[in-house]
């Protein structure tokens, strides 16, 4: 264990040439710099972020839905049925048409009710409107939250007026208690996301978004073990900007206030180019690439640190189309469009697996409704957007 952990903390990887890590020993009593030890308040830190959501969506965001007359709808319950319990549970949720004609044959059923099975199981297991503002309430109210203070507190930092700051004296700076407390803020927030994932609302990019926290948590984690949270500090502050704004396109969504999602969503496209395609590039990787270069020189960390933020932009920019193109429809059916992973299953979509001219019936009303009777399953009812843009 020794030799493996040597190994994995090799200064040459970690550390500027001719740093070791004797030299980054507490420079005197009550002052520190940051080390892998600082970042384990974070995971009992998660755990009582974890409780205050639970306090906040029951006592808090559930009163909010009621007084904007949100309710848990009532889904129609499959019949319980084993075998095909089994093949829901064991083989698929969506069976194709080989498995609808077995299936209809083992139990003397029409195709169409076996359909009508699977569809009502599954939306069985759909979390409400209701459950979704509860959700959605609880993050807008933390991101703002964490948001204001990133900006109080960086508003009071010398390395967010000249970005050079982050790198003299570097890796020779020490952690300041503000810094400290938004790091561990932030951090802890992720590891509750991520532990909470498993009993929160199931989306079909579960894994996939399982595996952006945990990226997230490692970006969070390697920047401050290397000393680098003053650019990740500007960071985290930079992709929280939008995301408060997401959160509330989705609370008005919801709440079936159309035209507030509208102008919300516009909003936050606005912030979210100019966040990610304008200032990120410009301001934050012309510092960690160019002006750190100048000042401290690459080294092996330097060059993953820099090839992780690269990898972020290249997602901004496919995120941005996405959004962009989501855009475009809301402005061609005059408002935002519904989102292919939407939760639940629309009754005119149950209609719609019989044959493939319902099918294109089906998804014409769909653009059509003049009411937005979908607007709770739609663009904003998805999570891709909530999480997936907390790339930190």
């Amino acid at each position: 264990m020794a030799a493996l952990s040597a190994w994995f903390w090799n200064e040459r990887f970690w550390l500027p040439h001719n740093v070791t890590w004797a030299d980054l020993k507490d420079p005197a009593p009550g002052v520190e710099y940051p080390k892998l030890g600082h970042l384990l308040s974070a995971l009992p830190l998660a755990l009582g972020i974890f409780v205050v959501r639970i306090l906040f969506e029951r006592f808090i965001a559930g009163p909010c839905a009621s007084f904007l007359h949100i309710q848990a709808e009532v889904s129609r319950r499959a019949t319980p049925n084993a075998v095909l319990e089994k093949v829901f549970t064991s083989i698929t949720k969506s069976p194709d048409s080989r498995h609808l004609d077995g299936l209809s044959k083992q139990l003397d059923w029409e195709v169409r009710k076996v359909q009508r099975w699977f569809r009502h199981r599954r939306n069985q297991d759909k979390p409400s409107t209701r459950t979704k503002f509860c959700e959605s309430m609880w993050r807008f109210t933390f991101y703002l939250c964490i948001f204001t203070y990133g900006i109080h507190f960086l508003s009071q930092s010398h390395w967010m007026w000249d970005t050079r700051q982050c790198w003299y004296n570097y890796p020779y700076q020490v952690l300041t208690p503000g810094l400290y407390h938004y790091y561990v803020t932030e951090l802890a927030f992720y590891w509750s996301l991520m532990f909470s994932q498993f009993i929160d609302i199931k989306r079909k990019d579960f894994l996939i978004m399982f595996i952006h926290h945990l990226a997230t948590v490692s970006l969070i984690s390697f920047s401050f073990v290397t000393n680098m949270a003053r650019v990740g500090s500007l960071v985290l502050c930079l992709h929280d900007a939008s995301d408060f704004l997401l959160e509330a396109a989705k609370l008005a969504n919801y709440a079936k206030y159309q035209r507030l999602c509208d102008f919300l969503f516009v909003v936050f496209g606005v912030v979210f180019f100019g966040t990610r395609l304008i200032i990120y590039p410009f301001w934050i990787l012309n510092t960690t690439m160019f002006e750190s270069w100048n000042i401290i020189g690459p080294f092996p960390s330097w060059w993953v640190f820099n090839t992780l933020l690269l990898v972020l932009q290249v997602l901004h920019i496919i995120w941005s189309y996405l959004i962009a193109r989501i855009a475009l429809k809301a402005i061609m059916r005059g408002k935002v469009s519904k989102d292919v992973r939407s939760d639940v299953e629309s009754s005119s979509e149950e209609e719609s697996e019989t044959t493939k001219e319902h099918i294109k019936m089906s998804s014409h009303s769909h653009a059509a409704s003049p009411k937005g009777e979908n607007g709770t399953n739609g663009h904003f009812g998805s999570k891709s957007w909530g999480q997936n843009h907390n790339s930190w």
